[in-house]
């Protein structure tokens, strides 16, 4: 069996599972945000009753993280609503904007989107967060109400976007129904090039297959090269196993993999014990490719979609407007690195926006240090318009007063996941998807440059 079939075999409490097959499978972790957390809640009041209980408190995480720092009513009452749900069922890792459990939200117009504004208990975006929290182990199933919750798929488990009905059931009993997917296997070998990183990986493999590639199949990443990319590189491309359609994307377990989440366990005193699964000699694939890491070069994705591969250095007549790092695949630490390192002493010429994935990286940022300067005013002297709340922000748009939201027609390179019309904002924006390298490289010029120039 492939690594996703054994996964949900043991889920299933089946000795072997087979594509196709519809099973019955027990999930581990369930994690919802502030855009679907209330349709869940409403849908397990709804089916199980208003008095229900959550089938284990102790397994729902609950992380607000995308339309938070803004002044619209609406969406700071969508964050009441989970604390007073997490309030009532007991759930322990809820992850609240405010310190107050009994106070109530709402954005400080005053201060607006650039200045702090979260309490001690605020973890940032929800697929950063859940492995930097600890709640994404080797050989689970975790489950969340948010397509690229198959980032968690970087630490060899079973995760995949779900529906709030599917959530409010899952919150009921524990279980949900599942369909075994083909897997697609993308053996990797070689190492990355100065310069590459793994969104121009994920990039290239989404214009290789088209978009609607990998539709309902699991996308496995091993070899060689997959065990030479850090477990940040990993992430970014299991994430992005949903913009070709996929099921989920997963990763082998090894080494990398085992001391990062001993690590976030120990540091958040979340559990510990995990059992991995490993390959199976005799696994079966319905696509099977070996792809050499260096080889790829600095890649891109045109409007309007992610399957629309480009090479970074031929695309130097598309001009821009804006450029926006962040996001759960740009706005991890070393994402912030890799664009620090290139505008480094230098000025940007257009338009950009910075926004750290999770407080953590916030605090990264400020406390390294070159040459005595902080990568953050490395970034804001660059001429970067660095925000202090972490979340989401413009990557899915939100409401106008959206920090860095692109509010009227115009070309935006983004480290962001998606670039369907109207993804980041204005339905008539064209967004382009890069890694951290090729923005940062391209806010310099203000055109599409390749990262390489500036090595």
């Amino acid at each position: 069996m492939t690594l996703t079939e054994q996964l949900l075999a043991r889920a299933s409490r089946r000795e072997k599972v087979a594509p196709g097959d519809n099973i019955w499978v027990s999930v581990d972790v369930l994690m919802t945000h502030d855009v679907c957390g209330p349709g869940t809640i409403g849908v397990f009041k709804r089916e199980f009753g208003r008095e229900a209980r959550v089938w284990d408190a102790n397994r729902v995480v609950i992380i607000p993280d995308h339309y938070i720092f803004s002044a619209d009513a609406k969406c700071n009452r969508n964050v009441d609503i989970l604390r007073e749900f997490a309030r009532e069922q007991g759930i322990r890792h809820f992850y609240d904007i405010i310190d107050d459990p009994k106070g109530l939200w709402k954005f400080d117009s005053v201060k607006g989107p650039v200045k702090r504004q979260y309490g001690s208990h605020y973890a940032g975006v929800c697929h950063t967060a859940l492995a930097e929290r600890g709640h994404t182990r080797p050989g689970e199933v975790l489950l969340g109400t948010d397509s690229h919750t198959c980032m968690a798929g970087a630490f060899n488990q079973f995760a995949t976007g779900i529906g709030n009905t599917d959530a409010g059931f899952v919150m009921g009993t524990g279980r949900l129904l599942i369909k075994v997917p083909e897997t697609m296997h993308f053996h990797l070998v070689g190492e990355l090039q100065p310069g590459v990183m793994g969104k121009d990986v994920i990039l290239h493999l989404i214009g290789e297959i088209g978009f609607d590639g990998a539709t309902y199949r699991a996308m496995q990443f091993d070899g060689p090269g997959a065990r030479s990319l850090d477990m940040d590189d990993r992430m970014t491309i299991a994430n992005m196993a949903i913009e070709a359609g996929g099921k989920n994307g997963i990763f082998e377990f090894d080494a990398k993999t085992d001391a990062f989440v001993r690590e976030a366990a120990k540091r958040n005193g979340a559990k510990a014990d995990f059992d991995p699964v490993e390959a199976d000699p005799g696994q079966k694939f319905v696509f099977d490719r070996t792809f050499d890491l260096s080889k790829i070069e600095p890649t891109i994705a045109k409007h309007p979609d992610p399957g629309q591969k480009a090479l970074a250095k031929q695309c130097g007549d598309i001009g821009l407007q804006r450029a926006y790092i962040g996001s759960c695949t740009g706005g991890k630490t070393s994402d912030f690195l890799a664009f620090a390192k290139i505008i480094r002493g230098k000025r940007v010429k257009i338009d950009t926006f910075g926004v750290p994935a999770t407080p953590q990286v916030l605090e990264d940022l400020r406390s390294i240090k070159w040459d005595g300067k902080s990568v953050w005013d490395v970034m804001v002297d660059a001429g970067v318009q660095m925000t202090e709340n972490p979340g989401c922000a413009a990557c899915l748009g939100g409401p106008e007063d959206t920090f860095g939201r692109v509010n009227q027609p115009m070309n935006c390179i983004a480290t962001t996941n998606r670039n369907f019309p109207g993804r980041m904002g204005h339905k008539e924006a064209r967004v382009f998807l890069a890694s951290p390298a090729t923005v940062a490289a391209s806010a310099l010029t203000g055109r599409v440059t390749d990262p390489r120039e500036y090595l």
